[in-house]
């Protein structure tokens, strides 16, 4: 089992920043290489992928909405997962969910997404 905890979440003006992060929990998520995302869900909306990381970081991948705008990475050492999101416009708002995937790879299919955390606020106001 792994347990994905999210935080940073909070209120922020258009053009600002915040930094999300996501803390893994389990011994499933250090015995098998697990690649992570970041998706978000915008009321009324579904849930969208936002941006992936492999297993050794060394592959990413983002949305087209947030590219040069947002920065995934991680560190296996302390099972953390950054989400660095600058530049942020009121389109960015909604609820931002940590994922992890069975697969040294990364993926942007949400259902392959194995485990998920609970979410995190992000309102951005114009």
């Amino acid at each position: 089992q792994v347990q994905l905890v999210e935080s940073g979440g909070g209120l922020v003006q258009a053009g600002g920043s915040l930094r999300l992060s996501c803390v893994a929990s389990g011994r499933t998520f250090s015995n098998y290489g697990m690649g992570m995302g970041w998706f978000r869900q915008a009321p009324g909306k579904e849930r969208e992928f936002v941006a992936a990381v492999s297993w050794t970081g060394g592959n990413k991948d983002y949305a087209d909405s947030v590219k040069g705008r947002f920065t995934i990475s991680r560190d296996n050492a302390k099972k953390t997962v950054v989400l660095q999101m600058n530049s942020l416009e009121p389109e960015d708002t909604a609820v931002y969910y940590c994922a992890a995937a069975r697969t040294l790879s990364f993926t942007v299919v949400s259902d392959q997404y194995t485990y998920w955390g609970q979410g995190t606020q992000v309102t951005v106001s114009s």
